[in-house]
């Protein structure tokens, strides 16, 4: 028998190889959300930009695979899912390079971006098949106020017009709620249906819950799509509210309701939102998660005062029920998700002072843990941090009154100047009346730093352990 030459040989190892990749784990399918404004675009973007230049200006101690000498190279390849659309990585980057660097156009709907990392196999069963292995991750965009809608599937249309309808003759949304409260008591809503009517309706609901997201930076948005369609705007299934005055009418007229009057129409709606879009997301999306980080913006609500903040809770609370996979869970009996990794980040740490990153984190884990009595995670690994995407400031100290106090310096967003701050202490646990009274905290929203090469790292903090936490245990 001929020996085996070189060649040969080495056709063999790479078709092994080949075998081998596809026969053990070698893809990740990572999720991104947040709610709007938690810098889910720059994010991503960041984490791109990190993995494509690493090597020329990175900062990527805390990501083994790079520690460690391991890592080659990584490329952007065509996604696996052609029907969603592609993440604008080109558009974003371009936004920080420019000079003054703008904060990229965030995005308002779902999206994909597919990541090959090359590298070199240390632990894993690869190192015997092949020198260099490759990891393909898939990189799902999709806003959080979609995971805030998961509570809907187990309330009927009544349930979820008295829970809103609670929400809207509260402070501080009762004050813009009030117009649209005393137009739908005058609303028959056995009269025969007007779809313009409808509509009309709709859209001014709608418009008071982008006025509770974007003026009063309020959390809790229901229906989420509402605020962020996508390739619904402007579709009938988006085209309901709450009913607000369901102690007034008579429960056996409404059960026996046909769709031709408005509450039967819109109590078909509702239903046909959960069945079409919150369920629909679920199944086609969710299920197929291995890994998911979940941004939060604790900053702002902080800034904007007590009833922000709670109101941010509340939604936190809601989005813990999208990771509760315990046998009597909602999600357990309607899907099959498979997220064993969950990482919650604090983000814009930069806008902070560093020393108060810590309290940052610890005041994260306050607002992630407080249902966990609740949950069941013990087939989810956790980790909660801190974390700026794309630096905006400086770190600097400052002489105040004989002391020498920690500052940081950036670009104000809303008029591009330059200043000098200490924007106040963060607090380590849910803030207390006493807080409130005190209003220490001066939130000032920056502008990305000085523009960056577009064939440079982005300056971060942390993303490194990010990268270590989401894809370290598939690159050994």
């Amino acid at each position: 028998m001929a020996l085996i030459n070189k060649k040969q040989l080495e056709k063999l190892k790479q078709k092994a190889g080949d075998l081998l990749n596809r026969s053990i784990d070698q893809h990740v399918t990572l999720a991104v959300t947040g709610l709007s404004r938690s810098g889910k675009t720059a994010f991503i973007t960041s984490m791109v930009n990190q993995l494509l230049n690493e090597g020329s200006n990175s900062q990527l101690s805390f990501f083994n695979v790079v520690h460690q000498g391991r890592y080659i190279a990584a490329k952007r390849v065509p996604q696996k899912h052609l029907h969603i659309p592609r993440f604008e990585y080109d558009g974003a980057m371009n936004a920080l390079c420019q000079s003054p660097a703008k904060w990229p156009e965030p995005t308002n709907g779902i999206s994909e971006l597919r990541i090959a990392i090359r590298y070199q196999p240390k632990e894993s069963l690869l190192k015997y098949a092949t020198e260099a292995a490759t990891l393909y991750i898939d990189i799902t965009d999709y806003p959080g106020e979609w995971l805030l809608d998961l509570p809907m599937l187990s309330q009927t249309y009544e349930e979820w017009s008295q829970q809103m309808a609670a929400l809207l003759k509260q402070s501080p949304r009762a004050e813009k709620a009030q117009s649209f409260i005393e137009k739908l008591k005058t609303f028959d809503p056995f009269a025969p249906v007007d779809e313009n009517v409808l509509a009309q309706l709709s859209q001014e609901y709608t418009q008071l819950l982008l006025h509770y997201r974007h003026n009063l930076g309020l959390s809790v948005i229901q229906p989420g799509r509402f605020i962020l369609p996508g390739e619904l705007e402007d579709a009938p299934i988006l085209q309901f509210f709450p009913f607000v005055d369901f102690d007034n009418i008579d429960g056996n007229d409404y059960q026996n309701a046909n769709d031709d009057c408005y509450i039967g129409m819109l109590r078909a709606r509702y239903i046909e939102y959960k069945e079409r879009v919150i369920r629909r997301f679920y199944k086609e999306h969710f299920v197929n998660f291995d890994r998911q980080i979940v941004l939060a913006d604790c900053l702002t609500p902080l800034n904007n005062g007590s009833e922000s903040f709670d109101d941010l809770q509340n939604a936190m609370a809601m989005i813990m029920k999208s990771f509760q996979y315990g046998q009597s869970s909602l999600l357990s009996r309607l899907f099959s998700p498979k997220i064993d990794r969950l990482l919650f980040a604090a983000t814009k740490a930069d806008h902070v002072t560093p020393e108060q990153h810590h309290n940052l984190v610890s005041l994260l884990n306050k607002l992630v843990y407080q249902t966990k009595q609740v949950l069941n995670f013990d087939t989810i690994k956790m980790k909660t941090l801190a974390l700026a995407s794309v630096k905006a400031t400086k770190v600097g100290k400052s002489h105040y009154q004989g002391k020498d106090i920690p500052v940081i310096q950036g670009r104000q967003l809303s008029n591009d100047k330059k200043i000098t701050l200490f924007p106040g202490t963060v607090p380590a646990a849910i803030p207390n009346a006493e807080y409130w009274q005190q209003q220490a905290f001066n939130y000032i929203t920056f502008a990305p730093a000085e523009s960056a090469n577009i064939d440079e790292c982005l300056s971060h903090l942390r993303m490194d352990q990010v990268l270590q936490f989401l894809l370290g245990d598939k690159l050994k």
